[in-house]
């Protein structure tokens, strides 16, 4: 292991002790091993605005990471990563949950490239990735979560990706600082049930999960 190697580990393994995440050492291997992989790309590719592997573990293992205690911890959880781009979060959560079905969709046949070498290399049997509009995928079941960052605003994510939801299924937007305009402008088909604030180990940065569902479905609860 060389020392830069040696220095994300160290970074990788505070973080998710700071977070107290269930991600053991051989997923946090796969995980590193996923940012060599997205940093060789990127050099082509030009996949993520993040260049240094030591920032794409805060700004993308951790950001990532920081929303599983937030998550159903069930076994056999569907979600759908939308607007994936490098695959976050989508590849961390897989990675670190690799009981979940996870299904990543983009609209650059490049970014779904990556995604599918991605899943290939690392050996994520539970992770598949399509080239096509959210509003044209045609998935074999509904999902559980539906979750995005820095896709769109609410109200167009909410409309694009609410008919991927499973009954009660819940849709997760990753956002910066709280999202006050956005909220508001929010269709009244949609409820908020949820705004946490998230706490990112070493990234200096306000981090909300705004959580949704479909108001017919809160009612039926």
């Amino acid at each position: 292991m060389t020392v830069a190697t040696a220095s994300l580990s160290d970074e990788l393994a505070r973080g998710v002790a700071a977070l107290g995440v269930d991600v053991d050492a051989e997923r946090q291997a796969k995980l590193l091993a996923y940012v060599a992989l997205l940093a060789k790309w990127n050099r082509t590719y030009n996949l993520t605005a993040i260049r240094e592997p030591e920032r794409m573990v805060t700004h993308h293992l951790l950001d990532a990471l920081a929303v599983l205690p937030h998550l159903p911890s069930r076994a056999g959880l569907a979600v759908l990563d939308v607007g994936s781009g490098g695959g976050v979060p989508g590849i961390p959560l897989a990675i670190a949950r690799p009981d979940w079905r996870v299904v990543l969709v983009d609209t650059s046949h490049k970014k779904v490239a990556f995604l599918t070498q991605a899943a290939i290399e690392l050996q994520l049997a539970n992770v598949e990735a399509h080239a096509t509009r959210v509003e044209d995928l045609a998935p074999a079941a509904p999902f559980d979560v539906v979750i995005a960052r820095a896709f769109s605003d609410l109200a167009a994510f909410a409309t694009a990706a609410a008919r991927h939801l499973a009954p009660h299924g819940a849709l997760v937007a990753m956002k910066g600082v709280h999202p006050d305009e956005e909220l508001a402008e929010l269709p009244r088909e949609f409820v908020v049930t949820g705004k946490p604030c998230l706490t990112v180990p070493g990234l200096d940065a306000a981090r909300h999960l705004i959580f949704m569902r479909r108001a017919h479905d809160t009612e039926a609860r």
